[in-house]
Order: structure tokens, then C-alpha cells, then sequence
């Protein structure tokens, strides 16, 4: 590297960086280094272990088996340097601060490497707890609270964390000021959940499980609930406990969602048949006052009120059968998991008679606990083939009123005997109930779909829904309402 004028004369200060810029690019270049080669670099090792020292910084910051947390926990000063350390900065009159720009990508190079450099192999309880408190630090440097991001909550109104995507205001490279990462808060969020989700998935979950409080930490997510599912015959104890737990707390926060969209979806007409139920929350104020304006009593200023008017509340209803029929084979675990809630939710509501099915290679008949997603979900059993016969063994002889039923069932249709499934699919449609195939029933909308049929039930008028659960959402409330 040829030596540059870091001079104040004429040509020299505009043109050359100055010592700051360098150590800040020295840091950076080792921080990207680190993230895509576990590798070490000596010479940038060399190099930024000289940068820290030279800025006053402990070289822990550059050890990749220390925690945040330890390395605060040695220097507790520091702890209030890591705090919003990645919120924008108000730039200084006089403008920017290199030298604390340099101190910034240290700290910071420490936090984003802990998190995202979570490395391969076997993880041990012990790190995964490190890692964890390593991303209480991250979601605390990007100003928010510890676990906020990785619960799904952050981003909405957060200073800095509006429409753009760019990294800073000052639209910058390796060398420049630390980039502006709260405006990517609403995709950071998701990245720890799946980095977490991973590390679980490298550990024995069991182990974690076991360790109550441990377990408590863990962000419930919907490859942490597969795994659940799948290894929940194997646990015991305390274990299983902690498993029933997480289990329930995730089934509990989708739960609240999901009600949310019925909630917020078309309802059945009013029935001015039934007569207003005369109770003060249906009293129609307006209309009662309007009514008897002739008796205004111009010189007491009064109105005496002859009759009471009533809003109606009751709305037109048919009693409706709703039959869900859930593949429950390896590919289908997120439909399995949200139309188990979403039935439930359906099961609350009246005049709606919930069936619920679940098959692989087998039927199995979970109408009894339709009404509790969390029971129905520890009753099912994760993995196997595919079968679509014998489920539909078990829900044709529900069909009892065509004209009165819904039958949706929710699968990939990848299907061993698929011409003798279909035609009986068919056959359900044509006896007059409404027949809804759901490709996917997740929150982002993929899925994918056996060609085969999504062609023969586009032809038989009854097309594959595959996409969002709010468009399932709409269509079953079209029906039973």
C-alpha cells in the first residue's frame, strides 16, 4: 500500500483519508470478512486488534467466544455505548465525528458479528443462551427492547424505522459511517427468528427443554413448534411441560390474530323478523328522540317520551356444518397448525357444527377437542405419507345436508391413489356442498400444489385456494354466514 498525504496543504486534505477512515474501513473489511468465511484473516485480525487499542477499546471486543454481555459485564462503561448504538445519529455542526464513527463500527462489528456469524454444527444449551443475550443486545442497540424483535412487534412507529430501505442518510460504503439499521427493523426481525430457529434445530432441543429456564427464553416460531410436534412422544416431565408451554403460547398469539381477521369479515344480514331485544345497549337514542318530537314541551323544555325505540341485533343464521379435512404429513405442518386454530375459531361461533380431520396414511377424527387447537395439535402425529381415501372415509358420511356443508380440504395433494381421491371430491361437489381445496394455508402465502389436480378442480368449478389465510378466512365466512 503505497503511503498517502495526510497533509493540510493544497491537494492533500480533499483528496486523502485521514487515520479515522482507515481504522473504520480496517474494522469493516474484517467484519465482512468474518460473516462470509469462518476463516481467520491474520493480517485483519493484526490490523484491528491495533485499532481497537489504539481508540481505547478492550481487545475482547475482538473474541468471538465472548459474549456482549461478559465483555460488558468486565467493562460496564461500555453498556451505555452499546444502547441505541445503531439509532441515527444528529450530525455535528461541525460535521461528523470520525473518531467516535470508528468507536461506533467497533462496538457495533461486535454485536452484528455475534449474531450473525452463529457459525455450524452442534449447539450446545450454552450457546444458544449466549446467543441469545448477544441479540438483546443487538435489538437494544437498534433502540428497542430485548426480545422485541424476535416476538414480531417491532417496527411499527419507531423513529428511523419508516418507508426506506437504504442503509443511512449518507448513502454509505465500506469506509463510511455506521449504516442506519433501524430502518430495516421490519425485516431484521423475521432474519433472528429464523437464525434462532436454526440454532435449535442444531442442538438437542430436549437439553434445552429440560432447563426450565432456558426454555422460557425461547421465541415460540413455527419451525420450533414442528419440532415440538414431532419429538413431543419422547418427552417427559419437565421437559413435555416445557414443550406444553410453548406450544400453547404460540397457539394463544396466532390465535388472536386469526380471530381478529373472522372478526373483521362480513357477518349475516339483520333479522327484522325477531322483535329488538328492549335492553339499554340496543336503545336507539336517535330514533326514539326523533319519533317523539311531537311531544316537546316548548315552555318546560322537556320531551316526554310515549314509546322506546330498539336497535335489532339479531342476525340472519342457518345452521351450517363446516368439515375440515387437514393433510398432516411432513410438508403441511404450518396448515396443520393454523386451520386447527382457525376451526376452533369457527367452533366458537353459533350455529356453525365444527368437524375436524387429520390424515397421512391414516384418518384420524379430532372433532371432540375441535374446540381446542392446543389439545387437537398434541393429538396429532407429525410425518408419513399420504393417503386422502381414508380421511375422506370418515367425512363423507358427515355430509348429511349437502346444501348446509362445507367440506375444505387443505393438502398438497401429492396423493397415492389420486384418480380415486378425486373422483370423490367430485363427487362431494356435485351432491351440493361446497367443496374448498386450499393448496396453503400459511401466513406468508407459499405452498406448493400437485399440478395434476389443481388443473381437474379448476375444470370441476371449484378452484385451489393457495395463498394467504385471509382469503380462507373470507370464503368460509361467505358461506356460514
Amino acid at each position: 500500500m503505497t503511503e498517502q498525504n495526510t497533509g493540510h496543504g493544497p491537494g492533500g486534505a480533499a483528496d486523502a483519508p485521514d487515520a479515522d477512515d482507515n481504522r473504520r474501513q480496517v474494522l469493516y473489511w474484517r467484519l465482512l470478512a468474518r460473516l462470509f468465511d469462518h476463516e481467520e484473516q491474520p493480517a485483519l485480525e493484526s490490523a484491528s486488534l491495533a485499532v481497537v487499542e489504539d481508540i481505547g477499546l478492550p481487545p475482547a471486543l475482538l473474541d468471538p467466544g465472548a459474549s456482549v454481555g461478559s465483555v460488558v459485564q468486565r467493562y460496564p462503561e461500555l453498556a451505555a455505548e452499546f444502547d441505541g448504538l445503531m439509532t441515527p445519529e444528529p450530525e455535528e455542526d461541525g460535521g461528523r465525528d470520525r473518531a467516535a464513527e470508528v468507536r461506533r463500527a467497533a462496538l457495533a462489528s461486535k454485536v452484528l458479528l455475534n449474531v450473525f456469524a452463529s457459525g455450524s454444527g452442534t449447539v450446545t444449551a450454552e450457546q444458544l443462551a449466549r446467543w441469545q443475550s448477544d441479540a438483546e443486545w443487538f435489538e437494544r442497540a437498534l433502540g428497542c427492547r430485548p426480545g422485541e424483535l424476535r416476538g414480531g412487534r417491532g417496527g411499527a412507529g419507531r423513529a428511523g424505522a419508516g418507508g426506506g430501505t437504504g442503509v443511512g442518510p449518507t448513502g454509505t460504503g465500506v469506509g463510511g459511517p455506521l449504516p442506519d439499521l433501524s430502518r430495516l427493523i421490519p425485516a431484521i426481525g423475521p432474519e433472528l427468528g429464523s437464525i434462532e430457529a436454526g440454532l435449535v434445530k442444531r442442538m438437542l432441543l430436549r437439553e434445552v427443554l429440560a432447563d426450565p429456564a432456558l426454555a422460557a427464553r425461547l421465541t415460540p416460531s413455527m419451525s420450533l413448534i414442528e419440532q415440538l410436534l414431532r419429538d413431543k412422544d419422547n418427552l417427559s416431565g419437565v421437559a413435555l411441560a416445557n414443550a406444553k408451554a410453548l406450544i400453547r403460547r404460540y397457539v394463544d398469539e396466532v390465535t388472536e390474530v386469526l380471530r381478529t381477521q373472522v372478526e373483521k369479515s362480513t357477518v349475516g344480514e339483520l333479522d327484522r323478523s325477531v322483535p329488538p331485544k328492549r335492553v339499554f345497549r340496543n336503545l336507539d337514542i336517535d330514533r326514539t328522540i326523533w319519533k317523539n318530537l311531537t311531544n316537546w314541551d316548548p315552555e318546560g323544555e322537556r320531551l316526554y317520551v310515549d314509546r322506546l325505540y330498539y336497535r335489532h341485533t339479531s342476525r340472519k343464521t342457518t345452521p351450517q356444518r363446516l368439515i375440515v379435512v387437514v393433510d398432516q404429513s411432513g410438508s403441511m405442518v404450518d396448515s396443520m397448525v393454523n386451520c386447527t386454530i382457525l376451526a376452533s375459531i369457527f367452533a366458537g361461533l353459533p350455529k356453525v357444527d365444527v368437524h375436524l380431520i387429520a390424515y397421512d396414511t391414516q384418518a384420524l377424527d379430532l372433532t371432540p377437542w375441535a374446540h381446542d387447537p392446543f389439545e387437537t395439535l398434541l393429538r396429532t402425529k407429525l410425518g408419513g405419507g399420504t393417503d386422502g381415501t381414508v380421511a375422506m372415509a370418515l367425512a363423507q358420511p358427515k355430509i348429511a345436508e349437502p346444501r348446509n356443508t362445507v367440506v375444505v380440504w387443505i393438502s398438497d395433494f401429492y396423493e397415492w391413489r389420486q384418480q380415486e381421491l378425486f373422483d370423490s371430491m367430485a363427487a362431494v361437489h356435485r351432491s351440493g356442498a361446497k367443496f374448498i381445496p386450499v393448496g396453503s394455508v400459511t401466513s406468508s402465502g407459499r405452498g406448493s400444489v400437485n399440478p395434476w389436480f389443481r388443473e381437474r378442480f379448476k375444470d370441476l368449478g371449484a378452484p385451489v385456494i393457495s395463498g394467504h389465510i385471509k382469503k380462507l378466512v373470507h370464503e368460509l365466512k361467505t358461506f356460514l354466514t
